[in-house]
């Protein structure tokens, strides 16, 4: 990523940087992963957790390690955008729940943001066993930098007004990311940062590598031919 700094454009400090953790019953992780974020809080951060109802500990294992935990209506991208909502932050980081950013992630975000970026992304890496998830996450890159779209894996980033701008994250029970990373596409290129944030491997050991390989190939084809986020839902589920 090469882009030349304009004199206009904002130098973002830590403190505007506010991430948004969507959760539903993460009891079992939703500690580790705001444990990780305490240094990010340290350098002026804000932390927001939304949880869709969770029926176990989630809620209150997060209140220790965050600036604020609320309730938001079920659905990923309804939760995040209850957390932008809040206003906090001239940046938003929309971060998985099973989902670590690497080390100085607010650093280097802020300063693809300062060099002309108005959106953006990292890099991913999957945790777990099989070593096919080594290829899925190399592939899962090189797609993202080939067709400028992002999922919610790779922790995306974006300017508050710009996340305004495009009108948030549509009320879709599948593909929010590709949907919110096309209409950002219309806005500008997305920062492809080359540092890995690391994200559980789970749902690819719970149904077999392979088979969820196929899985989302199949989802995102019939996606792009326009079938509804709706259905395709019902068949993920």
């Amino acid at each position: 990523m090469s882009v030349a700094v304009s004199d206009a454009m904002p130098i973002f400090e830590p403190t505007h940087l506010c991430i948004v953790v969507p959760v539903l019953n993460e009891a079992q992780g939703i500690q580790a992963t705001l444990q990780a974020l305490a240094p990010l809080r340290q350098r002026g951060a804000r932390v927001v957790v939304v949880d869709g109802g969770s029926q176990d500990d989630t809620r209150a294992l997060a209140q220790a390690h965050a600036d604020a935990v609320i309730e938001g209506p079920r659905g990923r991208a309804l939760q995040m955008n209850a957390g932008a909502a809040l206003g906090w932050g001239e940046v938003l980081l929309f971060l998985h729940a099973d989902t670590t950013l690497p080390e100085h992630a607010d650093a280097h975000l802020l300063q693809a943001l300062s060099q002309g970026h108005v959106w953006g992304r990292f890099d991913v890496r999957i945790d777990g066993r099989p070593r096919m998830l080594a290829v899925v996450a190399a592939m899962m890159n090189l797609r993202s930098r080939w067709t400028g779209i992002a999922t919610g894996d790779q922790a995306i980033f974006m300017r508050r007004a710009t996340f305004a701008q495009v009108g948030g994250f549509a009320p879709l029970p599948l593909m929010e990311d590709i949907d919110l990373s096309q209409r950002l596409c219309a806005v500008g290129p997305p920062a492809c940062l080359r540092q890995r944030v690391l994200t559980s491997g789970r749902r690819w050991e719970q149904r077999g590598v392979w088979r969820t390989i196929v899985l989302m190939w199949r989802l995102r084809w019939r996606y792009w031919r326009g079938e509804s986020a709706h259905s395709l839902a019902e068949d993920y589920r």
